[in-house]
């Protein structure tokens, strides 16, 4: 039960700071492309950064 908690807990501060959830991703590229290579945690992070504060590298250059 307190795992299950920590975990939504977790999910819903990353959610609110904008940063997807790597597992849910990683679940994801499982179960509908199963062939394709899977990012690494640290890539999943840059892209993420990148796609939503047009950061370089996973800096993020600007807040809004």
């Amino acid at each position: 039960m307190l795992g299950k908690l920590l975990k939504y807990r977790k999910q819903f501060f990353s959610l609110m700071a904008g940063v997807p959830s790597y597992e849910t991703y990683v679940e994801y590229m499982a179960a509908h492309h199963p062939g394709k290579p899977v990012q690494s945690r640290k890539e999943f992070f840059c892209e993420a950064q990148e796609a939503r504060y047009n950061g370089k590298g996973g800096k993020v250059s600007r807040c809004c």
